[in-house]
């Protein structure tokens, strides 16, 4: 147990899986089916990733900025891995959590530096996050399920800025305000698309549609109304999260999320392969090689999509939240425990690199999962939504979101979207609610609330964040919050802190690394590179919200 210059003892490991008090080393695997046996926590961070960062925050990028930003988009994937796995290195190493790591960066303000305040500031947006999450499984489940039926009325009619647009384009077209045929031809396509949609939305709701357009021309917005229908599910929702979280300990969650998560990932692959096999759907080569050319939009607002991509830059992958949990989990694990209390005798070492090693495996498997649903969650959303003008939000998000699916499973993608959306989105919410429960009972350890080493407090803590959590997340849905913007605001201040983290990662391995488990050169060339790129869309993504406010 590590301690400072008073005898303080500042680890903040739970005594379960300290090192140092609990007992019970454990050789590593080393053939590759044992190792595989011993995977989980990246499988976990995998769960919490693919709900919020992929499929609400990734397709909406593709369904606004087209392909262009698909390079954007894959190194978000790939470049926070070494970040990832230098944390869990420290982890193993060292038994102690990410917050009390991070925390032995120089600059406190109290009992605890500046990386950790501005984790306090980002967790407030975290909470935001899983509001808008828990009200995405909501509308799924509302539309799923309708109870008096007002939510899946309230979404068939287009949203306000559908409407707007619908209404101008009929307006400039007919006094030959907008030359049309000027346009590039599959700009044309997308409009047109777009418009013909809205039209029959509008016509298929008869007078409501007609009252709508009346509001537009009349220069007032079109509110949409409040619900019932999605509340109650969240409300239902955030319950069964209490009560398997309440007692829950790890293996609950990592069973959960990695059914879960899996099954909607390999739907939603084999949807765009498919998508790629027809005429109408495809995206030619020419398209895709766009997608890693390194440029921007060149429709529509190009910095309002590079903001949009810089927001889900920062959630997708392994998101600043994701990076802080994912030693969390392979604590929970017992990756540390196996290790057991760091020694000078070549026994240590040799469990500390082979455990070193299955968590290796099970970083980048994990990554090697969320980047494949990433691009393909991209992709779709550039294949349907981006040609057809949708922009799933709101309200709409999941109604917008499972007309992708429309094309290859015709009637029956409703039924297998919500189903998905249902396990993704739940499974978020569920990894999500545990991550942050963990990181906030530790964090009562860094501030001094609640004793480092006394079990019996730790479990309280934990238990009593399970229930304060759901409910409040439940509490902001019912406020009426919109969950698209609310991952995306969660996803600028990720984007803020992830050089933050890179910088702690970096310093760890420059100062507290074991010289008999010192990386290879090339290793800390990556680390480095990692570190740069979360730094660069960083500053860049709290440039263009300083640019927007002022």
């Amino acid at each position: 147990m590590s301690t400072d210059e008073s005898n303080e003892p500042l680890d903040t490991v739970p005594p379960e899986f300290d090192q140092e008090i609990s007992v019970g080393t454990e050789t590593p695997p080393k053939s590759l089916g044992a190792t595989l046996l011993k995977l989980g926590p990246g499988l976990v961070v995998a769960g919490s990733i693919v709900g919020s960062g992929e499929l609400i925050a990734t397709t909406k990028t593709g369904a606004t900025a087209g392909i262009a930003l698909l390079w954007l988009i894959i190194i978000g994937c790939l470049i926070k891995v070494f970040v990832q796995i230098e944390l869990g290195r420290y982890s193993i190493i060292n038994g102690e959590t990410t917050l009390n790591a991070l925390n032995r960066v120089p600059g406190k303000i109290g009992k605890a530096n500046w990386i950790i305040w501005f984790w306090l500031f980002m967790m407030m947006a975290g909470i935001l996050q899983l509001g808008g999450i828990v009200g995405g499984v909501g509308q799924s489940m509302a539309i799923a399920m309708p109870i008096t039926g007002d939510f899946v009325e309230a979404i068939a009619l287009p949203d306000a800025g559908e409407i707007q647009f619908y209404n101008d384009w009929n307006d400039d077209f007919e006094n030959g305000r907008v030359k049309f045929n000027e346009l590039p031809v599959e700009e044309q396509k997308r409009i047109q698309q777009g418009h013909d949609r809205i039209g029959m939305a509008l016509s298929e709701i008869g007078e409501r549609g007609t009252a709508a357009i009346a509001v537009v021309r009349a220069g007032e917005k079109v509110e949409d109304p409040w619900t019932l229908d999605d509340r109650i599910w969240s409300t239902l929702v955030g319950l069964i999260t209490v009560a398997l979280l309440y007692n829950g300990r790890y293996g609950v969650i990592q069973s959960i999320s990695t059914v879960l998560v899996i099954s909607f990932t390999f739907l939603t692959i084999g949807n765009v392969v498919s998508l790629q096999m027809t005429s109408d759907w495809s995206l030619s080569g020419a398209e895709l090689m766009k997608g890693f050319s390194f440029s921007l939009p060149n429709q529509g607002n190009k910095w309002e999509s590079l903001g949009i991509a810089l927001a889900t830059f920062g959630i997708i992958g392994v998101g600043a939240t994701e990076l802080i949990t994912y030693p969390y989990w392979c604590i929970e694990k017992g990756y540390a425990r196996y290790t057991g209390k760091r020694t000078d005798d070549d026994a240590w070492e040799k469990r500390a690199r082979g455990w070193m090693r299955v968590m290796h495996y099970d970083a980048f498997l994990s990554m090697v999962i969320y980047t494949l649903a990433t691009m393909a969650f991209f992709i779709m959303g550039v294949a349907v939504l981006h040609r057809e003008g949708r922009n799933p939000d709101g309200m709409r998000m999941v109604s917008t979101l499972s007309s992708a699916y429309i094309p290859i499973f015709g009637e029956y993608a409703k039924w297998m979207f919500l189903s998905g959306a249902i396990a993704v989105l739940y499974s978020t919410f569920l990894v999500a609610t545990g991550g942050h429960a963990r990181m906030y009972t530790d964090a009562l350890k860094i501030f001094g609330f609640i004793d480092r080493n006394d079990q019996k407090a730790h479990n309280r803590a934990l238990s009593t964040f399970c229930v304060i959590i759901p409910i409040t997340c439940v509490a902001l849905h019912w406020t009426g919050i919109n969950p698209v913007q609310a991952v995306l605001i969660s996803g600028m201040m990720q984007a803020t802190m992830l050089p933050m983290i890179g910088f702690g990662a970096l310093y760890l391995r420059y100062t507290a690394a074991d010289p008999r488990l010192m990386p290879s050169k090339a290793w800390d060339m990556m680390l480095i590179v990692s570190f740069l790129g979360l730094l660069i869309a960083g500053v860049w993504g709290v440039y263009l919200q300083v640019a927007k406010l002022l």
